[in-house]
């Protein structure tokens, strides 16, 4: 039941770090997997926190191994529609968007996936990063005013 809840949210955002699905969900079930095997030793935060800090770890480690072997790519984007031409434009626009997300320096990109896909606080990035929380919340902002500007001269609403 935690796995269903969690997993779509944990997966898209290690997807957008990571670069490809399939490793995305490698990332997913080996945090799940750790969540099994540890031990808690704190009871401070949310369980959503701790599920996307493990996952969050988890894929910057891919994404760098995944580096050293092959150039990055785009995660794939799927969207729901109800015809098939919208679903064709809307997963030109998130592909798009991902193309701008990956263009980011990583340490604008990381936060604002975190805010965006992982659906965390200012401050549990904060926790999370072990960053000021000033500095998340400078990140996001130059990270969002960068990706409009890239959309806006890319022609994408």
């Amino acid at each position: 039941m935690l796995f269903d809840q969690h997993a779509p949210r944990l997966l898209r955002m290690a997807a957008l770090i990571v670069g490809s699905t399939d490793a995305a969900r490698d990332c997913v079930q080996e945090t799940f997997v750790r969540v099994l095997r540890s031990t808690v030793h704190h009871q401070t935060g949310t369980l959503q926190a701790y599920l996307s800090t493990i996952a969050y770890r988890l894929a910057l480690k891919e994404s760098i191994r995944l580096r050293r072997l092959v150039p990055q790519g785009f995660p794939e984007a799927a969207s729901p529609g109800p015809s098939p031409l919208e679903d064709a434009i809307a997963g030109e626009r998130q592909r798009e968007v991902a193309r701008a997300l990956q263009s980011l320096p990583p340490r604008h990109r990381e936060i604002l996936i975190l805010r965006l896909h992982g659906e965390h606080s200012y401050e549990e990035i904060a926790e999370m990063t072990g960053l000021p929380l000033g500095t998340v919340k400078s990140r996001i902002f130059y990270a969002v005013r960068q990706i409009r500007t890239m959309m806006k001269k890319r022609g994408v609403e």
